[in-house]
């Protein structure tokens, strides 16, 4: 009853949200399976680590800089993604991308030498830069405001289940038909996604079967109605505060994500004589807690703005928070094992939560036209600090080679203090995430 006396009838979220029309989330579930795609492509190489250690005899400062290699050609890759993305369309930039980087998988099972191997991660880093600027235009494209931390944070826990899948089926596959066969049905996946994402994506407008009510949802910022169609230069991008608050975020967070990819598996080898068999089901686990508790992290920020929060004090308290939470990874080695797999799943999860949020400032703050573009340099950003973190990580454990535990638990320290860092500075060049005057040209 009102305060009339009318009977009021509330309706279900389930038949608001049916009403409306559920399109974009389909787009969502494209953009995750893509990204699940593209993190077990990533995973691959430090998960048979202990193999190729066998086959080719390198050291870790030689796996280290495999990696680099990867991280300068992704760097690279992201910056010429992100531009083409924002001049071609989101369609057409992020197909080349998967295409280029499946290829790049396949590529790996060609080569037996160190030397190609570091040839095949520049191959697959110059593909995988198109993943990220396409998804978060996508998000911006298709998603109010509102909902975007959430559907980013529901994508990007395509990180988390890659890295969930990869260690419970690539050593397997690896036993059974050979390292190589690992990288081909990673390439095979990346191709077979191509078959769903080029008849089932377009912008809004030129998808026929998308309902006017969703429509009028996704399009419902008041700010963003009248969206200028005026060019921004790319140069003009680095003139901003604003760009420099997510760029500077990446540049810090961005390694610790890596390194957890990259040097997990060996950590539990040389801290825990833990292999590959034994170590797999503690990286199972540890994926599995981040992929749980990373999605609360993006829908937090929702639930938030829906009490009435603003949409900058609800990211700003969000991202504080998961930075606070990442702290605990400093005691990780001196945790016991299953501790051990508890700290860093908080600390995945929250390094998930605080990346997805961070992600979406730049479509809060930055036009459409132009996301691609920003999150393609802050991703440059994040691959630089990629590039030196594990040269930085392979010299020290090889220094620390008779006691891994000290140079882990160095690495463990930078990694837990990142995030804060990252906080502090995006807060002072972006006091607020909002739209603000930018310089077009016609």
């Amino acid at each position: 009853m009102d305060d009339t006396g009318a009977t009021t009838q509330k309706t279900a979220p389930g038949a608001v949200s049916a009403a409306i029309g559920r399109y974009r989330w389909v787009v969502c579930a494209l953009l995750f399976f893509a990204t699940t795609i593209n993190y077990i492509d990533r995973q691959i190489l430090s998960l048979l680590k202990e193999t190729l250690d066998k086959q080719l005899g390198w050291s870790n400062t030689q796996f280290g800089l495999a990696n680099s290699l990867f991280q300068a050609a992704y760097a690279v890759s992201l910056v010429i993604f992100g531009w083409l993305i924002d001049k071609y369309g989101t369609k057409v930039g992020y197909a080349a991308s998967i295409a280029a980087w499946s290829l790049g998988a396949v590529a790996h099972a060609l080569v037996r030498t160190v030397g190609g191997f570091f040839g095949a991660r520049i191959f697959l880093g110059l593909g995988e830069g198109g993943n990220f600027p396409s998804a978060i235009k996508a998000v911006a494209l298709w998603f109010p405001k509102k909902e975007r931390a959430f559907a980013t944070t529901l994508f990007n826990s395509g990180a988390n289940v890659g890295a969930i899948i990869a260690p419970a089926v690539v050593p397997q596959i690896a036993q059974a038909w050979g390292w190589q066969a690992a990288f081909v049905a990673a390439g095979l996946a990346g191709f077979l996604w191509l078959f769903l994402w080029i008849p089932l994506y377009n912008v809004p407008e030129k998808i026929k079967r998308l309902k006017p009510s969703e429509l009028a949802h996704i399009r419902s910022d008041v700010d963003e109605q009248g969206e200028s169609k005026a060019k921004l230069p790319w140069s003009s991008l680095l003139g901003y505060r604003q760009t420099w608050a997510f760029v500077i975020g990446k540049l810090l967070i961005d390694p610790v994500w890596w390194f957890f990819l990259i040097w997990l598996p060996d950590f539990f080898k040389k801290t825990r004589h833990l292999d590959i068999k034994a170590s797999w089901v503690h990286l199972v686990t540890i994926y599995a807690i981040v992929t749980v508790l990373s999605v609360a992290g993006g829908w937090f920020t929702g639930y938030l703005n829906g009490r009435g929060w603003t949409v900058n004090r609800a990211r700003k308290v969000t991202m504080l928070i998961f930075a606070i939470t990442v702290l605990p990874i400093v005691f990780v080695t001196q945790a016991g094992e299953w501790s051990a797999v508890l700290l860093i799943g908080l600390a995945g999860a929250s390094h998930q939560a605080f990346s997805a949020n961070l992600y979406t400032i730049v479509s809060d703050m930055f036009p459409k036209k132009a996301v691609a573009s920003v999150v393609g340099l802050g991703g440059f950003a994040g691959s630089a600090g990629g590039i030196a973190f594990p040269l930085v990580a392979g010299f020290l454990l090889d220094h620390f080679s008779k006691n891994p535990t000290t140079g882990y638990a160095i690495l463990f320290t930078m990694c837990g203090c990142a995030y804060l860092l990252a906080f502090g500075i995006s807060h002072l060049l972006a006091p607020r995430f909002e739209p603000f005057p930018m310089k077009e040209i016609s």
